[in-house]
Parts: C-alpha cells; sequence; structure tokens
C-alpha cells in the first residue's frame, strides 16, 4: 500500500508564485497528491502532520557544493583563492581515498537536512561514493563527474552518464564538467568535448572566480575563460558556471547565447575576498541565478539562510541600490533556479505530481514575528533554526532536532573523524 502523509493546517508557499495559501498537502510515497482546503476525503492517512499555520515550501537547492570538504573546515583563514587551493587544499585532497569521501559526504548531509537542503549539485572526487553515501542517506544528489585517463576516461563518463540519468526518479543524477580553465589542459579539454558531444550534455565548471584567473587566462590564451571554454564547445549543450564573479559584456552574452545558468556563492566569495557578482545584472539579462554554498573548507557552513542574506544585501552595495533584488527572486534563486539549473525540473515548486521535496518552516519563533511579511523575513531573518522538518523524495529524514537515518550522527562523525585523522598523518609522512 503506498504511504499517505498529510500535512494539515499549514501555510504553503508553492515558489509558483508569491501568493501563500493556508490548507492542506497530501503526500503520496514520493509525490505531493494534493494541496488545497481540505483533504480529509483522501483519507485514511498513515500519518497527519499538525503543521499549526508552519510554512512549508521547496526545500533549497544548494547547486554548488563539494561536501566531503568537511575534513578542511577550519583549516586556514585568512588566506587568498591561490594560496588556499595549492597549499592548504590540494596537498590534502591528494591522500584522499574513495571511502573517504563517502564518510565525509554523510557530514555535510546531517547539516543540508537540518538546515532545509534537499538537494545539492555535489563537486568531488570520486562521484560513485557521493552516489553511494546519497542513496543510503536518501537525499538528492547531482554529480559532477570529471575526465581523467586512468579513472574517468571518455567510456565510462558516458556509461555511468546514461546509467545514472536513464532511472526515473532515482536520487541521483549525474553530470559532466571539470574543476576550471587554469586546472584543466588540453587533453582534458579535448576529451571531454568527446564526451559532451556523444551525449548531447551540459557542461559546468568554475570561471572567472577571480581577478587573477581571468588575467591569468588572458595571458595563456588570449581571452577570457569564459571565451576559452567557449570557443572549445563546451557550453555548445548548456551548462552554466559556478562563481561567475569577473565577466565582461562578452561573457554576459555567451552566456545568453547558450542559455547558460550562474551559480552564485557569495559566503565563499566573501570569504576569500574573490568578489562580489553582478546579480542584479545577470537577472536583467535574462540569466538563471541559483545560489550554492561553495565547499565547507571555503564558506564554512553549509546554510542557505546565510547565502540568501549575502546575496540580497550584496546585490545593494553592489548596486548602490536599496532594491536591487527582491526578497521572491532571492528566495527563487535558493530554490527554484537551483532546481533548473541542475535539471530537477521535478522537484521546483510544490504542485501536484511534482517530487515531495519539502521543508517546514516554524513561523513561531521570535525571528518570525511579526508576520507582516514572511517572504522577507525568511530572506532576511531567517535561520536554520526555522526548519522543523525536511522531507527527500517523500520521506521524512529530519523533524524537530531529529534524524531519521539507518545510522546515528555519532557513528557518522566517528568515522570522519578517522578519515581526517588519517589524512593528517599521511600529510607528514
Amino acid at each position: 500500500m503506498p504511504m499517505k502523509i498529510l500535512f494539515h493546517n499549514a501555510k504553503i508557499l508553492t515558489m509558483e508564485n508569491e501568493n501563500i495559501i493556508d490548507g492542506d498537502l497530501l503526500v503520496i510515497d514520493t509525490r505531493i497528491a494534493y494541496i488545497g482546503q481540505d483533504a480529509s476525503i483522501y483519507g485514511p492517512f498513515d500519518r497527519i502532520i499538525e503543521c499549526d499555520k508552519n510554512l512549508l515550501m521547496p526545500g533549497f537547492k544548494n547547486a554548488h557544493a563539494h561536501s566531503a570538504m568537511v575534513f578542511l573546515r577550519g583549516k586556514a583563514e585568512g588566506v587568498t583563492l591561490q594560496k588556499w587551493l595549492f597549499d592548504i587544499v590540494f596537498p590534502r585532497e591528494a591522500n584522499l581515498k574513495e571511502d573517504d569521501v563517502y564518510y565525509l559526504n554523510k557530514v555535510a548531509y546531517l547539516e543540508y537536512i537540518a538546515n532545509g537542503i534537499t538537494a545539492c549539485y555535489e563537486h568531488y572526487f570520486y562521484p560513485l561514493s557521493s552516489a553511494r553515501a546519497a542513496h543510503e542517506f536518501g537525499f538528492r544528489t547531482l554529480l559532477l563527474a570529471t575526465y581523467d585517463k586512468e579513472k574517468y576516461p571518455v567510456s565510462t563518463l558516458i556509461e555511468q552518464y546514461r546509467e545514472f540519468n536513464n532511472k526515473k526518479d532515482d536520487l541521483v543524477t549525474y553530470s559532466i564538467g571539470f574543476h576550471a580553465e587554469y586546472t584543466s589542459n588540453e587533453e582534458m579539454i579535448k576529451e571531454t568535448k568527446k564526451v559532451l558531444d556523444v551525449l548531447k550534455a551540459p557542461f559546468f565548471t568554475h570561471v572567472s572566480e577571480t581577478t587573477k584567473e581571468v588575467q591569468e587566462c588572458y595571458e595563456r590564451h588570449g581571452v577570457s575563460p569564459v571565451q576559452y571554454l567557449a570557443d572549445n564547445g563546451l557550453f555548445d549543450y548548456g551548462g552554466g558556471g559556478y562563481h561567475c564573479i569577473h565577466f565582461d559584456d562578452n561573457d554576459i552574452a555567451i552566456f545568453k547565447k547558450y542559455h547558460l545558468n550562474i551559480v552564485s556563492c557569495p559566503g565563499s566569495n566573501l570569504k576569500l575576498a574573490s568578489g562580489i557578482a553582478p546579480l542584479r545584472r545577470y537577472l536583467d539579462e535574462g540569466i538563471n541565478v541559483a545560489l550554492g554554498t561553495d565547499g565547507p573548507a571555503s564558506n564554512n557552513s553549509l546554510n542557505m539562510f546565510k547565502e540568501m542574506y549575502l546575496a540580497a544585501t550584496l546585490a545593494k552595495i553592489k548596486e548602490n541600490d536599496a532594491s536591487a533584488i527582491s526578497s521572491f527572486d532571492i528566495l527563487k534563486m535558493a530554490t527554484v533556479n537551483g532546481a533548473k539549473a541542475m535539471n530537477m525540473l521535478d522537484a521546483d515548486v510544490l504542485a501536484v505530481n511534482k517530487l515531495a521535496d519539502i521543508i517546514m518552516i516554524d513561523l513561531s519563533l521570535p525571528n518570525m514575528f511579526p508576520k507582516n511579511n514572511i517572504i522577507n523575513n525568511l530572506v532576511y531573518n531567517g535561520s536554520k533554526e526555522n526548519v522543523v522538518l525536511t522531507m527527500i523524495n517523500g520521506k521524512i529524514l529530519y523533524e524537530k532536532g531529529l534524524y531519521y537515518l539507518k545510522e546515528s550522527p555519532k557513528a557518522i562523525y566517528d568515522k570522519a573523524n578517522e578519515v581526517m585523522e588519517r589524512l593528517e598523518s599521511d600529510l607528514v609522512k
């Protein structure tokens, strides 16, 4: 028999528009079956959740993350992006093993679901380890896999892309990309292009995150990173970029031409002093803008409330205009736009037949009072403490401080600590 869960007496923000309705929402198995005034005719129910006028909305979509980098959280502060990467991150990542990523991802997933994040775009080593962790956890993930002559040749990328993406309603999907122009080479670009041409697949990468990156690309190739990637055909089937701070008019024109997505990570960009992305300009140009946390080593939190606040307030500073971006547009970046960038169009809004990736926001806490404008409150003073329930694929994984998982948080932390101790030990050998 299908599982039927009724959310009763809720405020519901579907994100199809700004309207907030009062009523019921019914989930049957993995999908939303009813939104309206009274779902009682669909009973009996396996569980009735009394919402007490708390808010139901789509879960946040973290459209750029390196989840397993929790092992580097707090490891280095006050350094530039390049120094952070080449002196701190890369030497430690060199000792990572497949199981390390599996164990470390779960720590990030605990933080995600407690913060109302129901999906992430995972960009890290050993994507199959991320897939294994996501399946066991019940977390929705889009993997980004990168060409490697030994581990991920063209044939493997094509095979795995088809295997993951041909499954219907699966938690894990697959995409193609690489780290950045400045960490790629001609072979990687050529072989990645082969994969994209066979699959007609979109391509994602870090791009134009710092002025140094852009300047050095001009020195190497005579063009911007965006132009260089486009010239090599990597954007022929869509995709997009992470960060996208230092764009010129031509870069913007390329993103418009290929209908590319921008994933802004304001928390990481501030911490590493990379700059402020011109989000208002991008929206005005019709570019889809999503939000990501980046990794827990460069942020350091995995908190979409923080990203929304920073995106909104930094846009005001960038434009010298307090009305630069509306609260609803910011909230769309964290939900609907993220789902679009990640091709999770079945989990973008709350609607009948959509996937049941739902969070409940406690509106009774002091930071949500008064309710003059709930959307404004979410963006400017919302907090992870307001998240009282997280449902992914019709299953409640987090509720009122409790995790409903196959293993305890302590067991997850214990395994992650073992990994981190070994990584530090390996570094000094």
